[in-house]
């Protein structure tokens, strides 16, 4: 059985390169830890993704080792990029086969893409203390071109900090509705929940 502690210390890092360091030395444990604590988010956002009528290419940010890139591809998304923070968490993506192409991303730089370039961009269990800040919900939200989707989570960590329910409080106010909202499991074996959304840019 899979040791837990990445998972119980990953919420309380909040220096980028202490969490940097974390997901270098879970990659190689990371879907069995957390396969083991029964993650749903993934299937949920993505069956979420595919009863809105997201489409693809679909960028995946954060993406990790994949776990959203094959829930992903289970929900009928075929063309799939990811892109992460972490080459050893990537290294491990691109053993599945999943993607057409895999970056790694700097923080402190902007988004590598351009308003258009994907019609939809998910962000499964990456917007939430211990991993993206909440207003980088608003750099999502500015690479996609009107009609585009931004489909993501925030689960109990990030609900409740109220900048994360603010920051999509501002896009909800300006340029973007609300298709789908549904809070329902994150961690079954943790009794954690999350909310899935997708909202749309007008």
């Amino acid at each position: 059985m899979a040791q837990t502690t990445y998972l119980d210390d990953v919420y309380d890092i909040a220096e980028r390169d202490g969490l940097e360091t974390l997901y270098a030395k879970w990659a190689g444990s990371y879907d069995d830890e957390l396969t083991e604590n029964g993650y749903a988010t993934p299937a949920r956002v993505a069956r979420a993704m595919a009863a809105t009528g997201c489409k693809g290419p679909v960028l995946d940010i954060g993406c990790g080792t994949g776990l959203s890139g094959a829930a992903l591809r289970a929900a009928g998304f075929a063309q799939i990029d990811g892109a992460d923070i972490s080459a050893p968490m990537l290294e491990e993506a691109r053993k599945k086969g999943l993607y057409r192409d895999l970056l790694v991303t700097d923080p402190d730089a902007p988004l590598p893409v351009t308003p258009g370039d994907y019609p939809t961009i998910a962000a499964i269990g990456v917007v939430t203390t211990g991993a993206a800040p909440a207003e980088f919900l608003e750099d999502l939200a500015a690479a996609l071109a009107p009609g585009g989707h931004l489909a993501f989570s925030f689960n109990d960590h990030a609900l409740e900090d109220e900048s994360y329910s603010a920051a999509l409080d501002r896009l909800l106010a300006s340029d973007f509705t609300l298709v789908f909202r549904e809070y329902g499991p994150h961690f079954h074996q943790r009794d954690m929940g999350s909310a899935v959304y997708v909202i749309e840019k007008m």
